[in-house]
């Protein structure tokens, strides 16, 4: 039999190892369901370092390019898409002063301290560190600080934060590299390089995020829904061609995923009617997300083992002094990021609440909160293995073992402590009460049923046979007593609007709401039933598959559109003081 040639060999290992990655980051998000007390992310490094803990263990190669390009784009385009962009550019000074000021503060600052905690440690190299560890990881901070109950301006902070970062961090390792290679350091060429690989990264993502969305305009004008799949394919694709791009011409590859991100959630808000293409971009991006996710966490546990086993096994019976070095590190990093918060950032935080643009006023706790919050990443781990080996000369980088080893026990130490941290902290912060999000929610759907019933009383029927009008009024007024009940469940129990809900007593109104509560839970029932009985008569061979999906795909979003429906109406229910009726 013929050998496969070395390169083709090395591509199947490649393979293999992705499609395993992948496999155990489901296997482990099911995992995590029934270890709920332990965040996700922690589950899958202690994972990925058990199986490369043996001699004969899974052990991968990391490319610290081949993972930034395959990883970190999709999942950064998809913050990108996902962030409210209202609140992002509201908030813009905030997350300026964390993105840019922070890491340039703690740069220098925690380079000296390195440099003087370990002066065997040259200081370039302890700036080159410090750059490593300072920008947070959007995937980290999301994956720990999600359902935490963490307020939602100051997360929204947070992500802001995380997609802007990465590239000053990496800006500032370039040249603390440049400087350890060549023995010189220009502020002048530091400033024009961030400006321009910055703003050449934003600018490269606005202009191929623009272009596809004035492409897929022109297409889908034409043919409509016709082509979503297509649409779609083409949507994940672009976070890798910005990416590509933007490192091609010397600029930041991560900035310009982010900037492809948030052009094309603008471009989306003028595509309301393509229904087919937005269910299968929320389905694909949902599934890439929490595969990616999961690839990261297990690839950084799988470098565990080599990089730490390294390190203390060369320290020996010392082996608790570069752990100790780490610890430090990591205190010192959340310190300088507390004083950031708390001399910095603090008077943006306290006139965004003035304008209105946060809810929450900032507090000590609060401070706390976001400090530990500053979780780093995947991004650190690949910015740390991206330091070169050797030397022009032929000497070996000074210290870039001790450097990879802090690095990664900077990542450990800051997901402990974010996750065993973060609910106590968040625990003690006062109720903020319904969160602004839903209340504008809220009334988003009491303003969409009233515009239906206005529309529906203004709209004459285009006939004039009486048996047919009479059939025509007597479907609106049905429908028309479907939107007012919604609009009962929906509006503010304080403040009703409707002239029922005017003159009912309250009880009267909260019984009222139950009825319509019990109304649309009878109906989920009988979804349920409906589908079954679907997949009965596929079973007896009386439908075929092709009817079976078309019938079940309807009432897929018919349950959808009623759970959503359901799980708002308890709510608004339970804000009236009534208790929500159990399915």
């Amino acid at each position: 039999m013929r050998r496969r040639p070395w390169s083709a060999s090395f591509a199947m290992h490649t393979v293999e190892t992705v499609l395993l990655v992948l496999l155990l980051g489901a296997m482990t998000g099911i995992a995590a369901r029934y270890l709920r007390a332990i965040p996700l992310p922690l589950i899958q490094i202690a994972l990925g370092a058990a199986l490369s803990w043996p001699q004969q263990g899974l052990h991968i190669a990391f490319d610290p390019e081949l993972f930034l390009l395959l990883f970190i784009p999709p999942l950064l385009f998809a913050d990108g898409w996902r962030i409210p962009k209202r609140e992002f550019f509201a908030l813009y000074r905030p997350i300026l002063r964390l993105a840019l000021g922070l890491v340039l503060f703690t740069v220098l600052g925690l380079g000296y301290l390195i440099h003087w905690v370990i002066p065997a440690m040259p200081l370039t190299v302890a700036f080159a560190l410090a750059a490593v560890v300072s920008p947070t990881d959007a995937v980290a901070v999301s994956a720990i600080t999600r359902n935490l109950g963490m307020p939602a301006k100051t997360m929204h902070v947070l992500e802001g934060e995380s997609l802007l970062n990465d590239a000053s961090g990496l800006v500032a390792l370039k040249f603390a590299v440049a400087a350890t290679l060549t023995g010189a350091f220009s502020w002048a060429d530091a400033g024009k390089e961030f400006l321009w690989v910055a703003l050449g990264g934003l600018a490269v993502g606005t202009g191929l995020g623009w272009a596809f969305a004035l492409g897929r305009e022109t297409v889908t004008r034409r043919v409509g829904d016709v082509a979503a799949t297509q649409m779609v394919l083409l949507l994940v694709l672009l976070p890798f061609a910005a990416y590509l791009v933007g490192e091609h011409i010397g600029v930041s590859g991560i900035l310009a995923a982010v900037a492809a991100g948030v052009t094309t959630n603008f471009a989306d808000l003028r595509r309301g009617e393509f229904v087919a293409e937005r269910m299968q971009t929320e389905g694909i991006w949902t599934m890439v997300e929490a595969a990616f996710n999961g690839a990261i966490f297990l690839l950084l546990g799988l470098q565990l083992p080599s990089i730490v086993g390294t390190t203390l096994a060369a320290a020996g019976e010392d082996w608790w002094q570069p752990v100790g070095e780490a610890l430090l590190i990591t205190l010192a990093l959340l310190g300088l990021r507390f004083i950031w918060l708390t001399l910095g950032v603090r008077g943006s935080l306290w006139r965004a609440h003035e304008r209105g643009s946060m809810a929450e006023p900032p507090s000590p706790l609060l401070t706390l909160a976001t400090t530990l919050a500053g979780i780093r990443g995947a991004v650190t781990l690949a910015g740390a293995l991206s330091v070169p080996l050797l030397l022009p000369g032929g000497d070996p980088f000074p210290a870039r073992d001790h450097l990879v080893f802090l690095a990664t026990a900077t990542i450990l130490f800051t997901l402990v402590i974010g996750s065993v941290g973060l609910p106590l902290v968040l625990r003690r912060l006062p109720p903020a009460g319904e969160p602004l999000a839903l209340r504008e929610e809220r009334n988003a759907r009491l303003a969409a049923c009233k515009a239906a019933i206005a529309h529906m009383a203004k709209k004459a029927p285009a006939t004039t046979d009486p048996e047919r009008l009479a059939q025509i009024q007597e479907a609106v007024g049905r429908l028309t007593q479907d939107y007012r009940k919604r609009i009962d469940l929906l509006e503010d129990p304080a403040q009703p609007t409707t002239p029922e809900a005017q003159a009912e007593s309250p009880d009267a109104v909260r019984q009222r709401r139950q009825r319509y509560l019990l109304e649309m839970e009878l109906r989920l029932n009988a979804l349920h039933v409906e589908r079954n009985t679907l997949y009965a008569e596929r079973q007896a061979h009386r439908i075929n598959d092709e009817s079976l999906r078309a019938l079940v795909g309807e009432l897929d979003l018919a349950e959808i559109s009623l759970r959503k429906r359901l799980a708002v109406a308890r709510q608004a229910a339970g804000l009236a003081g009534g208790a929500p009726t159990s399915h």
